[in-house]
């Protein structure tokens, strides 16, 4: 498995692809985060065309149980963040 890209190497990518220096790049990257991340922490979701769709899911209230002492208790409900994959992306990556 290759490695992840960092954020620099995305930076410099976007910039290229782009035509513009790495200081636009980087700041298109992050307006693109601070939208997705205040519209999902609102309960909405972002669907970047080609990638897929970024959503945030309510969990309910569970037992789990601690893997090291087998201790059960109760979880509190909480939420997720889910992403679901575009089909174009799948197809792309399978050929």
């Amino acid at each position: 498995m290759a490695k992840p890209m960092t954020k620099t190497q995305l930076v410099a990518a976007l910039a290229e692809e782009m035509g513009t220096d790495k200081k636009a790049a980087n700041a298109a990257l992050e307006a693109m985060t601070g939208l997705i991340t205040r519209e999902v922490s609102a309960g909405g979701a972002v669907t970047l065309p080609g990638v897929g769709k970024i959503y945030c899911r309510e969990r309910p209230e569970r037992m789990v149980r601690n893997p090291a002492t087998g201790e059960q208790f109760k979880k509190e409900a909480d939420k997720v963040v889910k992403m679901t994959i575009a089909k174009a992306l799948k197809d792309s990556v399978n050929g």
